[in-house]
């Protein structure tokens, strides 16, 4: 039997619920997508996995959110406060952009991309462990390979959910992924070597070893990179996309990555080569909010627009 909520979550405006959902729309509908405007994905609740369904209900200065909670027992009250923090949280809903509207009005070109991305917020991974993990795929092979070895990963190991006939999936926890051998990872697409970085890692959260969900709530942005930097396979890159995934540390900039690189140099280089340096350099610009105003600069250049 399905049991189903609805209610409404609303948002700090200015929030475009098209535009920040919409990045999602080539996904796997089992996992987490947006098609015709509604936005799907299988969230944990109080240790039961429910599936959300998100439409629009208002407009970027008055935002409002439909929500259609759906599961396979009964909803409480807590399950219903649980999911709306689970969404506040994956569309950074509370944050207030017009702090960072403020902070780079005087540079001109985030000033100008602001105007046709206006609402956009960034999303965030209900879990560190899922930024993570995407983050050690994702490490220097194309986003269109990774996607298809992570939505292995997750068919094979996460757990799902099956409503009225048709079957979801939730990403792995660590404890999915624990008893996973060098083998079975590798059978999902991955090398040998970030086969282990991923087994290595989620051995130390298993062991007690390392705690990834607390790192959420340091200030300190060198000191959370310093921790997960040590842990074998992960590098400064890695750690900064999980921050800026799984943590909301906006102003994490990754500027070894060669993708993000090359989207800086297209707005503010005439598209030559830069090194990661000249990125840095360019991003003090974008004050404590460089990792969202590089977001800004990816999505712009997704949608074709012009500096």
């Amino acid at each position: 039997m399905t049991y189903t909520e609805t209610f409404q979550v609303e948002a700090l405006t200015p929030f475009n619920f098209d535009l920040s959902t919409r990045i999602f729309a080539s996904g796997d509908k089992q996992i987490r997508n947006f098609v015709d405007c509604q936005f799907t994905q299988v969230i944990k609740i109080n240790g039961k996995l429910a599936l959300v369904k998100l439409t629009s209900a208002g407009t970027i200065e008055k935002p409002k959110i439909n929500v259609e909670l759906k599961a396979n027992s009964q909803i409480s009250l807590l399950d219903k406060q649980k999911a709306v923090e689970a969404i506040k949280f994956i569309f950074n809903l509370d944050f207030d952009l017009c702090s960072f509207y403020n902070e780079i009005k005087n540079e001109s070109v985030m000033r100008h991309l602001v105007k046709p991305l206006n609402g956009l917020k960034n999303p965030t991974t209900p879990t560190v462990f899922e930024a993570l993990l995407d983050s050690i795929v994702e490490q220097q092979i194309s986003l269109k390979v990774a996607h298809i070895m992570e939505e292995r990963l997750v068919k094979k190991y996460g757990e799902s959910l099956t409503l009225d006939g048709e079957t979801y999936y939730a990403y792995p926890t660590p404890q999915n992924i624990a008893n996973v051998s060098i083998s079975e990872l590798k059978n999902c697409g991955l090398s040998e070597r970030k086969a282990q970085y991923l087994q290595g890692a989620t051995q130390l959260i298993v062991d007690g070893k390392l705690d990834l969900e607390s790192l959420k709530n340091k200030e300190n942005s060198e000191e959370i990179i310093s921790e997960l930097d040590a842990i074998r396979g992960i590098g400064v890159w890695t750690a900064e996309l999980t921050m800026l995934r799984g943590m909301q540390k906006l102003d994490a900039f990754p500027a070894d990555d060669l993708g993000l690189r090359h989207v800086i140099s297209s707005f503010y280089c005439d598209g030559k080569a830069i090194k990661a340096e000249e990125a840095r350099e360019i991003a003090k610009g974008w004050g404590r909010w460089k990792g969202l105003a590089a977001f800004y600069l990816i999505i712009a250049e997704i949608k074709g627009i012009k500096a």
